[in-house]
């Protein structure tokens, strides 16, 4: 069965169609994708793909029911070029998310409307997108931080869009992770009431849930943005894992949280494969990012109140 997609907002924000982890190195991280999450690689997997554009490598892999784009900027690293740049900055670190929007033209007019500078593929700005762009990027600086590629075409081979996409859940759901969805992407933010006020008023996101996680010393916002949530996350205390990556690299995107059906079993798999892990609290496994190549990921078994993709809902 194929995934029925979610959109949120007038012009028809809709799948989530990657997230990308930057590296030096594709092969490297398809790898560890493969390794510890039993990784769907669907696209360039074996040998990535170039393009000359962004001059970069990549690949496509489902873990769960979220695309994670691996991604790499051609070597020498052009700091000219969009990933050249994020590369020269970050290094290793995740870099972006990426949705399918209904009416792209319509979204681009919007956020124009609303003073938000938008980025061609491989750089430069659009005053008025055309017909035959068939993605941009908002400045971070316009959209709290948040690396984001909207574009108007479906992901060539998205097995999310595949008749047999229920089973190859299934698959995941029997892996040793017990991976049963993918629960939310996390943005660190300076400031909450502004980040919340750019998604809700300007990207017309839907809030969910907001409070204080003592446990990850910070105070949050969770939209839904299409297809997925977000976490809008302030740090509570500077001296925090969320903030001191807020302190360093200001509004950016921080972490990637996966719901599992038995946290056990997902702690057991990760420490046998060499990833490290604390507990802080009895139902959230925290990765120590030294062994999952500078991306913070967190596993739990909590249900978010009012989350509309729960399978309880």
């Amino acid at each position: 069965m194929k995934r029925e997609y979610k959109t949120t907002g007038d012009y028809g924000i809709g799948n989530m169609i990657h997230v990308i982890h930057m590296s030096d190195d594709v092969n490297k991280l398809n790898e560890f994708y493969h390794r510890v999450f039993g990784a769907f690689g669907f696209m360039t997997v074996d040998v990535p793909s170039y393009l000359p554009p962004e001059d970069r490598w990549a690949s496509l892999l489902m873990v769960g029911d979220v695309c994670i784009e691996t991604m790499a900027p051609n070597f020498p690293v052009d700091v000219n070029k969009p990933v050249g740049k994020f590369y020269s900055k970050f290094g290793q670190h995740l870099h972006s998310v990426g949705y399918k929007v209904e009416d792209l033209a319509g979204l681009a007019d919007r956020l124009l409307e609303k003073g938000v500078y938008i980025g061609k593929p491989g750089g430069g700005k659009i005053d008025k997108l055309d017909e035959e762009t068939l993605y941009f990027y908002p400045s971070p600086r316009d959209t709290a931080g948040l690396m984001v590629e909207l574009c108007k075409t479906d992901m060539p081979d998205d097995p999310k869009d595949n008749e047999h996409y229920s089973e190859l859940m299934r698959l995941f759901e029997q892996h040793p992770m017990t991976l049963d969805r993918f629960s939310y992407v996390t943005l660190g933010v300076k400031d909450l009431d502004s980040a919340v006020a750019t998604y809700v008023d300007v990207m017309q996101a839907v809030p969910i849930q907001d409070g204080i996680d003592e446990d990850m010393q910070c105070k949050y916002m969770t939209v839904q943005l299409g297809d997925c949530l977000l976490q809008l996350a302030q740090p509570l205390e500077m001296d925090s894992d969320l903030g001191r990556h807020v302190e360093q690299w200001g509004n950016c995107i921080y972490s990637l949280r996966w719901q599992v059906k038995s946290l056990d079993s997902a702690e057991a798999w990760l420490n046998k494969q060499g990833v490290r892990t604390t507990r802080p609290r009895a139902n959230l496994i925290a990765c120590n990012v030294e062994d999952t190549l500078n991306a913070p990921m967190f596993f739990t078994d909590e249900e978010i109140p009012g989350d509309p993709f729960s399978k309880k809902a």
